[in-house]
């Protein structure tokens, strides 16, 4: 396993609220039909790191799983 963090999302889960764009816009998007996450960066920069946890602690759907490091 490499030493970097990865991120994955459930986007059946995902309830569109959109928390995750706004903590970490440059590893979320929402799409434009739906509003549901987009993961665009599985393994983000260790700089986007506290803002990804973030990110998943406060998803109200719990559809950020982290794989730690």
């Amino acid at each position: 396993m490499s030493g970097r963090l990865r991120v994955a999302v459930d986007r059946d889960a995902c309830c569109g609220s959109g928390n995750c764009v706004r903590t970490a816009p440059e590893v979320f998007d929402q799409d434009s039909d739906l509003g549901l996450v987009v993961l665009r960066q599985p393994e983000p920069p260790e700089s986007e790191y506290d803002a990804v946890r973030e990110a998943a602690y406060n998803c109200p759907a719990a559809a950020i799983d982290l794989t730690e490091p």
